[in-house]
Parts: C-alpha cells; structure tokens; sequence
C-alpha cells in the first residue's frame, strides 16, 4: 500500500472518530491527511509519467 493510500485511509478513520465524537479537531486532521494522501498520490503518479517519457525516448535512441 502506498504513503498516499495510508494517509488517506489514516484520515478516513480520524475523520470518522471525529464525527462520533463530535470532537472537531480530530474531523479536520482527518481530512487534512486525507488531502496530504491525495496528493502524494498525485506526485507519485507524475513522477511515474515523467519516469515513462524517458524510457520511452531512451528506447527511441536505440533505433
């Protein structure tokens, strides 16, 4: 599971505890780590893009 998927799941369930018990604080860290996971799901998914160009144009070098 990746850093982004635990923050979001962390969050989920900070969020969740937070709402039973009414406890604002614990509802908003929640959702704050559940953005955090966002986005280092999203900086991972470009690095991985930016990881694909490369090969790509590495294996255009071969030919």
């Amino acid at each position: 599971m990746s850093d982004g998927a635990m923050d979001k799941l962390k969050g989920k369930g900070k969020e969740a505890v937070g709402k039973l018990t009414g406890d604002r604080r614990k509802e908003a860290e929640g959702k704050t780590d559940q953005a955090k996971g966002g986005a280092k799901d999203a900086a991972g998914g470009i690095g991985d893009r930016a990881k694909g160009v490369t090969d790509s144009l590495r294996r255009d070098d071969d030919k």
